[in-house]
């Protein structure tokens, strides 16, 4: 597995699921089975099924997690710097376009999150800004077409 990136919010993220999944989800899981098996055919038994499937999609987020978790590296707000774009620096781009300004907060694979314009490394967007500087012009290569938009300022994350 390669190197995850992530953040200090993203680290906690991770850990608190694993956490969950093994202190609280792994207990309910096996709660659920014990109850399904009482209603006893397991052959036609749907309850136990629907729970055993459920135990196993848990291990393997569990398994998952873990793997993540030992090929991390963290970027912590300290290591940022606002003087190039970079995983945990929130950028305001604007479109060469049409004008429009859009402001991202850069950040690893396992955090993207679009709607909150949470925008991951390996995006095509940051893949194309990582390393550019205020003022400079990257073009963006999209599924449909190039984007170039114009990096107008660099700061380091609030998040």
């Amino acid at each position: 597995m390669e190197q995850i990136t992530v953040t200090e919010e993203g680290l906690k993220k991770l850990t608190d699921e694993l956490n969950y999944l093994k202190t609280v989800k792994k207990q309910e899981v096996k709660d659920a089975i014990k109850t399904a098996k009482e209603f006893g055919d397991l052959s036609e038994n749907s309850e136990y099924e629907a729970a055993r499937t459920e135990q196993a999609q848990v291990e393997g987020r569990i398994t998952e997690l873990e793997q993540m978790l030992k090929h991390v590296r963290l970027v912590s707000t300290e290591d940022v710097s606002h003087d190039r774009v970079s995983v945990g620096v929130t950028v305001t781009v604007k479109d060469a376009e049409k004008g429009t300004l859009t402001d991202y907060v850069l950040v690893g694979s396992t955090e993207a999150d679009p709607f909150s314009n949470k925008i991951s490394d390996t995006s095509p967007i940051g893949k194309a800004i990582i390393g550019a500087k205020t003022g400079d012009k990257v073009t963006v290569h999209l599924p449909r077409r190039d984007l170039t938009i114009i990096i107008e300022k660099i700061e380091k994350s609030k998040e």
